[in-house]
């Protein structure tokens, strides 16, 4: 890999030699890197997903030469829309940070739904090639924001929605959903990175034991570890199967490098009811470890109970219609069941620590 300088907008955080990270402000590196070292592993995971059907069009259409993550990043200086570290080569001394900032993107369409008519516009700077995930997605800008589109099923945005507004009820940080007709789109958090996101592997690497995690996020501050211990309740309730390393993680500060808070909570389209109407008892092990995290801690954990009517009438607010079945001939009646019976074991489970209001 060439000599890189890394940078936070316009000031030099460390040089990169020979592949080692010489840091010259350490507060404000990426904490991927404090926590490891390890500047391709971080460059790599800034890269679009390279199984995403629209990403190897996308890089096709881009004329990109090399199509391995680290050349795919490299194209655009690594920069994205949600932070404001970037590289350029160690002898660069033309390339400012208003070069790299992303004012257009002009391959939406093609991220998002592979539109042909795309395909033969003249290579530009995107910032497809930093959007990870592994669905189809792309990045609008929208009277001066940003706003992530994303594709899916009907059951998947029905959940993604659905999700967002049970969040919401109970007072939760949540990332801001949208319909935007047969897509949803969500509100840039950063605000075009006027804090820092963070994934959580930066802090906790691939682990997924809620105690251990907790402890490593008790480690940053109480506050976060707090918002955490939500997020777990929260996923516990909505039946999020996919919460992993990438999909929630931490704000800083942009110019001193403070860790703030959790990020808001987004990315649920794996949740509910997006792969199939469930069958079994609530008793899953989204439940039990949250019931293992809560005893773990030891103290008393309040959050709002919401009826069933309550759910019914957050779920008649979603336009995308989820499919009935010979077992489920009313989904929304379902949907309203199977939160309430969620809600009920996690109290249940926790009635000597979770406090319904």
């Amino acid at each position: 890999m060439q000599d890189l300088l890394l940078l936070s907008k316009i000031t030099i955080i460390a040089e990169i030699i020979n592949g080692s990270v010489n840091p010259i402000y350490p507060e404000k590196l990426p904490l991927f890197l404090k926590r490891t070292g390890d500047i391709q592993a971080w460059l790599e995971a800034r890269a679009i997903d390279g199984h995403r059907t629209n990403s190897r069009l996308l890089k096709r259409a881009l004329r990109l030469e090399h199509k391995d993550d680290l050349s795919t990043v490299l194209t655009v200086n690594a920069a994205t829309i949600t932070d404001n570290f970037w590289v350029k080569p160690l002898d660069d001394e033309i390339t400012k940070f208003d070069d790299i900032r992303f004012k257009e993107n002009m391959f939406d369409e093609l991220a998002l739904t592979g539109d042909v008519n795309s395909f033969d516009k003249p290579p530009s700077k995107t910032p497809e090639l930093t959007n990870t995930g592994s669905f189809e997605k792309c990045w609008r800008l929208e009277n001066g924001e940003w706003w992530m589109y994303k594709a899916g099923r009907q059951e998947e945005l029905f959940s993604e929605l659905l999700a967002y507004h049970i969040g919401i009820t109970l007072d939760f940080p949540m990332a801001e959903y949208e319909t935007a007709g047969g897509f949803i789109k969500s509100r840039d958090f950063t605000k075009n990175a006027n804090v820092d996101f963070e994934p959580a592997i930066s802090i906790i690497g691939d682990i997924q034991d809620y105690i251990k995690i907790y402890e490593s996020l008790l480690g940053l501050s109480e506050k976060i570890a707090e918002q955490y211990v939500n997020m777990c309740y929260f996923d516990g309730l909505i039946y999020n199967m996919d919460r992993h390393e990438h999909n929630f993680g931490i704000l800083r500060d942009a110019d001193t490098g403070e860790v703030l808070s959790l990020a808001p909570f987004f990315d649920h389209n794996i949740a509910l009811i997006s792969r199939g109407y469930p069958t079994r008892t609530p008793g899953d092990a989204l439940i039990s470890d949250f019931t293992a995290l809560l005893h773990h801690i030891g103290k008393p954990f309040s959050t709002k109970k919401i009826t069933e009517h309550g759910f019914l009438k957050l779920i008649q607010k979603i336009p995308f219609k989820p499919p009935v079945t010979e077992q489920v001939q009313d989904p929304h009646t379902f949907t309203a069941k199977y939160l309430m019976s969620r809600q009920s074991a996690l109290q249940e489970q926790n009635r000597d620590l979770l406090v319904m209001k």
